[in-house]
This record gives C-alpha cells, structure tokens and sequence, in this order.
C-alpha cells in the first residue's frame, strides 16, 4: 500500500516526505481510465536542487492506432514506447522549443500514453521558480513545457520507470474537487473525444 503524503499545509495541499511510487497496477488499466485516475496525484522528482513536487491538475489521454490524434495512429521509432511497459515515461521535443511528459498506460503491446499538461507546485516552490524564471505560482507548470521545465524534466527521463527511481507519482490526502472532461487542446482530429480530464476552477489549468 502506497503511504500517504504526511506533511499538510494550511491550504489543505499535503507535502510529501516518505511517498512511495503508484505501483505499475495503476497503470495496466485503460488510458481514459488512467487519466482521470492522475487527477489529484502527486508527480515528485527527486532533484540535485532539491524535491518537487506538484499536484496534477490536468492531463489528456492518447491512445493507439485507432486515435488519429494519437503518435500511436502509426508505430514511429518515437512513439514505440507507447506498445511498451505501463507506467514508463514518454518525454519527448515539441514545436521546436519544449518537452512534453506523458505517461504509457495500458498492457505491453497495446499503445496508450496520457499527457500531463499541468500541476498546481506543491513543494520546491522556490527551485521552480527558478528554473522557469518567474515567480507566479500559476504558471509555473501551467501547460505541458512549463510543467516539465518547472520539475527539471528533460529527454533524459524519456524511458524512465515511475514505479521505481527519482521520478514518479504518488497519492496523498487530497482536498475535494470536481473533476472536468472537454476535448483535447492542439488537436484537428479527433476532436469529438472528451480525453482531457482537469479540477474545475483549479488555477493553474492551462485554459
């Protein structure tokens, strides 16, 4: 059983200390069933600068050949990770400036993948900052390349195994909130599927 976070703050938002990575079972399971699972979790990354942690706030799911929006829709040598061990990190460059997260979900040999497209910064706040140069707790990890440049993530974690390591997601007491679903952002196809799941009036969502 995965131990709970055990530092709380005065907003309700618990900080972890002695967390322990979802097992790779939360991930076996079906991609739009992951994703609103992630909602409320806590992604943490053990840095050389210290421990970050966020709070998932929003995400969208992505599954396989039958997902034309998907970079499954077709096996590509970037999107093979997707066929391959649930609960793996898919990080890859995108529109020639950020890195993108994602989450391979399903049994090996089935694609699927959810993309963390925002935290609301929980712990290391101030390394964060740092790393994103600026100071306003909203957009620190508002939108898939603040989150991965406010949690010191790069293309070295693209492969890495959340279940085990310095980075993973872990659960912990969580404030009630009204989980969203709306059609994915960024996409042309596809459109009519609700895969984006987020905490309603939660500030930093994206959008």
């Amino acid at each position: 059983m995965n131990a709970e976070l055990t530092v709380t703050r005065k907003d309700g938002n618990a900080v972890t200390r002695n967390s322990r990575p979802l097992p790779r079972a939360f991930y076996v399971r079906n991609t739009v069933e992951v994703a609103r699972g992630l909602i409320g979790q806590y992604l943490v990354h053990e840095t050389p600068d210290g421990r970050l942690v966020g709070r998932i706030v929003e995400v969208e799911a992505y599954r396989g050949p039958r997902d034309p929006a998907s970079h499954a829709y077709r096996v590509t040598a970037r999107s093979k990770i997707m066929w391959g061990m649930p609960g793996t990190a898919y990080v890859y460059f995108t529109y020639g400036n950020h890195y993108c997260m994602n989450v391979v979900t399903e049994r090996e040999g089935i694609a699927g993948a959810v993309l963390l497209r925002a935290l609301e910064p929980i712990d290391g706040v101030e390394v964060m900052a740092k790393y994103r140069g600026t100071s306003d707790i909203r957009l620190l990890a508002s939108g898939p390349g603040r989150l991965t440049r406010a949690m010191g993530i790069g293309p070295q974690h693209n492969g890495a195994d959340l279940a085990a390591g310095s980075l993973f997601i872990t659960q912990g007491r969580r404030p009630p909130f009204r989980i969203k679903a709306s059609p994915r952002v960024g996409i042309r196809l596809a459109t009519d599927r609700l895969w984006r799941f987020y905490i309603e009036g939660n500030p930093c969502v994206s959008r």
